[in-house]
C-alpha cells in the first residue's frame, strides 16, 4: 500500500528504511547531549538492582519467619525481630533508592529530550527556509507546520520516553532473571519461556499501529493544511458565504482524522489488554508449578512467595516497553515523515570557492550537481561585509561605477517537466537602461523576475550580472546587489523599523534617511509610535497602500544596483502614487531598472520596452516605435486606450 509524501510522490509503508537506520539519523543529536545521556543511563542501573532485590526480601523474610532452610545465614543466628527490622531496614533503602535515582533520572531524561527536539525544529527549519520556491508551490503550508510541531515533539520521545526507557526496562529484566534462576531455575524459566510468545504478540500490534499512526498524521497534516488555508483566506470564505460549505469539508477531514486515531488506540489497547491477561497467567502458572513444588518439598515457601512478585516484576517491565515502543513507532513514524524534508535537495546553493579569493579566478570551483543536505558551504561576498550597502543618506547618488548589466543568455525555465513558460531568451540590459515587461497574462513576466532574483533555477541557459553568471554569486551578495518592490508588500509581525531593515544592521538615521528620501517618513511619523509602531501579523493594522509604502524605503535603504519593479504603484491611490512618484524617479535615477506594469501609460518613458507572449520575447522597443510597428503592444495599448 502507497501513501503519498510530501511533494505527492508515492512512497511505500517505512519499507524505505528500517527502523536502525531510522534511529541513527537521531545519533547526531544524542552525541551533543552525550554526557547527560551517559549519567541518565548510569542511574538506570540502582534503579534496576533496587527494583529486583525487593522480591527477594520479601521472600527472606517470609523464610525467616517460617525459619525455612534458605534463610540467608546471617539472619539465621539473630532474633526473629531484630532480623525483620534488618529486612525492612534493607527493603525500606531499596524504595528510598528507587525514588531518588528514579526521579534525577527521569528529570535529566526530559531534559535531554527537549534539547533534542529543540535542535531538531532549529535544523528542520533552517533546512525549510533554505529550499527553493519550488518545494513550496507543491507542498501544503499545513503540512510544513504539523512536521515542525507535533512530528517533531514525537521525535523527543524516541529517546528520553522511549529509548532510554526501553533501556531500562531491558535491564531490570535481565536483572530479574538472573536473580531469578539463582533462586530456582525451573520456575525461571517457565517465565522466560512465556516472554517469546508475548514478545511476539507486541511485534504485531506494534507494527499495526505504526500503520495506523502514519495514516493518523497524514490526516492530521490535512486538517492543519486545511484549517491554514480557510484562515488565510478568511475574507474570500466570508464573501462568498462558503462558512458552511468549508466547515463541511473540515467536518469530513476531521471525521477521517478521528477514524485513524481510533485504529492507532485500538492496535495500543490490545497491547496493554494482551501483557495484563499475560501477567495473571504468569502469576497462576507461578503459583501452580511453584505449589506442587512445595507440596513436595522441594520448594521453600519464602521463595515461592518471592517468585510471586518476581512475576509481577518482570511483567512490569515488559508491560511499560511496550508503552515505550508505541512511543517509539510513533517517533519513527514522525522521524520518516521528518526526513522527506530534511532529504528534500536544496536546489539553489551559493558557490563553493577553493583556496583565497586572492589566487584569482582559477583557484575556484562551483559545487556540481544539486547535491543534499549536510554540506558546508562557504560563502564568499565581493566586499568584507555581508552586504553591499551604501549608507542611505546617498541612496539618491549615482553608483560610482558603471554597474547593473543584465544578460539572459538563451534561457528556458518550466516549472514542471517540459511545460515551458520561458522560451529561449536572450537579451541584455544595459548598466542604468530603464526596461519595461510588457505582456499578456502568462506571458512569463513575474517568472522572469524569479528567474533574475534567482528564486529558481533556468532550465537551460544561463543569466548574468555584470558579466557573472549568478549561479556564480553568493545568494546574499546577489540580492543585495538588486533592490525588488512587489505589487503586494509583504509585512512581518514586528515593529516599523524591523520591517525597513528585515534584520540587517542599520542605524536609525540611515533608516529615516531611507523614508525621507523616498517620501514614506511623514506618513511613519502619522503612526502612534512611529518608526517603533508595532505591526501585526501581515501588515493587518495598515491599509494595502500603507504596507507598500514601506516596501519603498525597504529597498531604498539597501542602495541596490539593480530595481525590480513589480506593479510597485498599483496598490496607492492617486494621491499617494504621485506623491511618492517624484522619490521614484530619484531612486531609479543611474540604476538599472525592470518594470512590469499593466497600465501602459505609465512606461512610456523607458528607454526600451519588451513584449512577451507565451514566454517568448515578441517585440522590443521603444514606446513610439512599437506603436508605429503595429504589432502586439500597438493592439494592447489600443484595448487600454478603449477602456479610459
Amino acid at each position: 500500500m502507497t501513501i503519498s509524501a510530501p511533494g505527492n510522490q508515492p512512497i511505500r509503508h517505512r519499507r524505505r528504511q528500517n527502523d536502525w537506520r531510522l534511529f541513527l539519523r537521531l545519533v547526531s543529536y544524542g552525541r551533543r547531549h552525550g554526557r547527560l545521556l551517559l549519567v541518565s543511563t548510569i542511574l538506570l542501573v540502582p534503579v534496576a538492582i533496587a527494583n529486583a532485590v525487593q522480591p527477594i526480601l520479601i521472600g527472606q523474610a517470609i523464610s525467616l519467619i517460617r525459619k525455612e532452610p534458605n534463610t540467608y545465614d546471617f539472619l539465621k543466628n539473630l532474633p526473629l525481630g531484630q532480623g525483620l527490622q534488618i529486612l525492612e531496614g534493607l527493603l525500606l533503602l531499596t524504595v528510598v533508592v528507587r525514588l531518588i535515582f528514579t526521579g534525577v533520572q527521569g528529570y535529566l531524561v526530559q531534559k535531554v529530550g527537549q534539547q533534542m527536539t529543540a535542535d531538531i525544529r532549529n535544523d528542520l527549519f533552517a533546512h525549510v527556509t533554505s529550499l527553493a520556491v519550488r518545494f513550496f508551490d507543491r507542498t501544503p503550508v499545513g503540512k510544513l507546520i504539523t512536521r515542525l510541531t507535533s512530528d517533531v515533539e514525537a521525535l523527543g520521545d524516541v529517546f528520553t520516553t522511549g529509548a532510554i526507557g526501553i533501556i531500562s526496562d531491558l535491564f531490570s529484566m535481565l536483572v530479574i532473571l538472573v536473580l531469578m534462576f539463582q533462586q530456582q531455575w525451573q520456575l525461571a524459566l517457565m517465565l522466560l519461556l512465556m516472554l517469546f510468545p508475548v514478545t511476539g504478540l507486541i511485534i504485531f500490534f506494534q507494527q499495526q499501529y505504526r500503520k495506523a499512526n502514519y495514516k493518523a498524521r497524514e490526516e492530521l497534516s490535512l486538517l492543519n493544511s486545511t484549517l491554514q488555508e480557510n484562515i488565510s483566506g478568511i475574507n474570500v470564505v466570508q464573501m462568498f458565504r462558503r462558512e458552511q460549505f468549508n466547515a463541511e469539508l473540515f467536518r469530513a477531514t476531521n471525521l477521517n482524522y478521528i477514524r485513524e486515531v481510533d485504529r492507532t488506540i485500538f492496535h495500543d489497547s490490545a497491547v496493554s489488554a494482551t501483557l495484563e491477561w499475560v501477567a495473571l497467567v504468569a502469576v497462576a502458572g507461578v503459583l501452580w508449578l511453584g505449589g506442587i513444588f512445595v507440596l513436595q518439598e522441594k520448594l521453600e515457601f519464602g521463595v515461592l512467595a518471592a517468585f510471586i512478585l518476581f512475576a509481577q516484576r518482570l511483567f512490569d517491565p515488559l508491560r511499560q516497553f511496550a508503552e515505550k515502543f508505541t512511543a517509539i513507532q510513533a517517533g519513527f513514524t514522525a522521524v520518516e515523515r521528518i526526513s522527506d524534508i530534511l532529504d528534500e535537495p536544496i536546489e539553489i546553493r551559493d558557490p563553493v570557492w577553493v583556496g583565497s579569493r586572492e589566487q584569482g579566478a582559477g583557484s575556484r570551483e562551483r559545487q556540481g550537481g544539486q547535491g543534499g543536505q549536510g554540506s558546508k558551504l562557504l560563502t564568499v561576498n565581493s566586499q568584507p561585509s555581508s552586504r553591499s550597502v551604501a549608507p542611505a543618506s546617498t541612496v539618491n547618488q549615482l553608483p560610482t561605477t558603471q554597474v547593473g548589466e543584465i544578460r539572459f543568455e538563451h534561457v528556458w525555465f518550466a516549472y514542471k517537466n517540459d511545460d515551458y513558460v520561458i522560451k529561449d531568451l536572450d537579451f541584455t540590459i544595459r548598466p542604468g537602461e530603464k526596461i519595461a515587461l510588457v505582456g499578456p497574462t502568462g506571458a512569463g513576466k513575474s517568472s522572469i523576475i524569479r528567474l533574475l532574483c534567482r528564486l529558481y533555477e533556468p532550465s537551460k541557459g544561463r543569466i548574468l550580472v555584470d558579466g557573472v553568471d549568478i549561479r556564480d554569486i553568493s545568494q546574499a551578495e546577489l540580492r543585495c546587489r538588486m533592490g525588488v518592490i512587489l505589487q503586494e508588500g509583504f509585512i512581518f509581525a514586528g515593529d516599523v523599523k524591523s520591517n525597513i531593515t528585515l534584520g540587517d544592521t542599520y542605524t536609525f538615521d540611515e533608516i529615516r534617511a531611507a523614508a525621507e528620501n523616498t517620501n514614506v517618513a511623514q506618513f511613519i511619523e502619522q503612526l502612534p509610535q512611529g518608526y517603533d509602531t508595532q505591526l501585526r501579523e501581515r501588515g493587518t493594522n495598515l491599509s494595502s497602500g500603507q504596507k507598500q509604502l514601506l516596501a519603498f524605503a525597504r529597498a531604498a535603504i539597501r542602495n541596490p544596483h539593480i530595481l525590480v519593479l513589480d506593479e510597485a504603484t498599483a496598490s496607492l491611490d492617486v494621491g499617494t502614487e504621485a506623491y511618492i512618484q517624484d522619490a521614484l524617479e530619484r531612486l531609479l535615477e543611474g540604476r538599472t531598472a525592470i518594470i512590469i506594469a499593466h497600465r501602459l501609460s505609465t512606461i512610456r518613458n523607458v528607454d526600451r520596452i519588451f513584449v512577451l507572449k507565451r514566454g517568448e520575447l515578441v517585440e522590443s522597443g521603444t514606446h513610439n516605435e512599437l506603436l508605429q510597428l503595429g504589432g502586439l503592444y500597438a493592439g494592447l495599448h489600443q484595448l487600454q486606450m478603449l477602456g479610459t
